[in-house]
């Protein structure tokens, strides 16, 4: 009983510690330009104020900035998702003798440094004439986080049992078949998991805007925000507004799939 007394008095502590930044983030959010640069950053506003919210939507121009997110976050993920099915699928109803080399080829991509990439992929989207483009940005991470992705459905589709493709074959279905009509109507929870994760990655993505896009016009969220930032001074209140505001889809969209992530930790148990 007192071991289970301390267990959760430790999980609180580190929750509390936990939500200080965040807690930190929407006081300032909400506070006048002056009274943040004067008062400690934890001490309640004197007179809250909403424009900050305003400002950071329309002045610091984060619409444009969150379309431009939403198109190459999408784009990405859509098509990361499916391809790592296709992957995932051939590597877990097959076997073959690369099979497991192709999967420990694709876990290694993912173990690289994204550091030690930048100068190649570079070079590369200049070469072949898609630098400063969204589709530079889109095609990177659709490549580089294919690999973690086939590896996790891989494992995945392997809980699913082999009888029920192979009464398929049986029936008469193909290969196309057993993979739209069997595997990835089961794999909807995982793609629910799969889809939050990538979807907060991509999304808070700043290394690879800046590398791969130079125009302002075509910029996602997070170098927008960083934008704001300058050399000498910053705005505070309104980098704060401006960062929870970026924060919001990523969230509702973990609220609409929840469900979903439940189904997909929960899976393994039961079978």
């Amino acid at each position: 009983m007192l071991q289970r007394k301390i267990l959760y008095a430790g999980i609180i502590i580190l929750a509390f510690l936990w939500m200080l930044p965040f807690y930190s983030t929407i006081i300032s959010s909400v506070k006048e330009k002056a009274e943040i640069m004067q008062t400690s950053p934890w001490s309640s506003p004197k007179r809250p104020t909403l424009d900050n919210f305003y400002r950071a939507w329309t002045e610091a121009d984060l619409g444009k900035y969150s379309v431009n997110s939403f198109i190459m976050t999408l784009s990405s993920v859509t098509g990361a998702l499916f391809l790592s099915s296709l992957a995932g699928f051939a590597l877990a109803r097959y076997e073959f003798k690369a099979n497991r080399l192709l999967l420990a080829m694709f876990i290694a991509f993912n173990l690289t440094p994204p550091q030690i990439r930048i100068v190649p992929v570079f070079r590369l989207s200049n070469l072949i004439g898609i630098y400063d483009t969204h589709l530079a940005f889109i095609l990177y991470q659709m490549s580089f986080q294919t690999g973690w992705c086939t590896f996790f459905l891989r494992n995945f589709m392997r809980t699913i049992p082999t009888e029920i493709a192979e009464a398929a074959m049986i029936d008469g279905c193909s290969a196309l078949g057993i993979y739209l009509r069997i595997y990835l109507p089961l794999t909807i929870p995982a793609f629910a998991i799969l889809g939050i994760l990538e979807f907060t990655w991509v999304w808070n993505n700043y290394l690879w805007a800046i590398t791969l896009l130079k125009s302002n016009n075509l910029m996602p969220v997070t170098a927008g925000i960083a934008n704001l930032q300058g050399q000498y001074y910053s705005d505070w209140s309104l980098l704060n507004a401006a960062a929870l505001i970026s924060i919001i889809p990523p969230i509702a969209l973990f609220l609409l799939l929840q469900k979903g992530v439940i189904k997909g930790l929960t899976a393994g148990a039961v079978k």
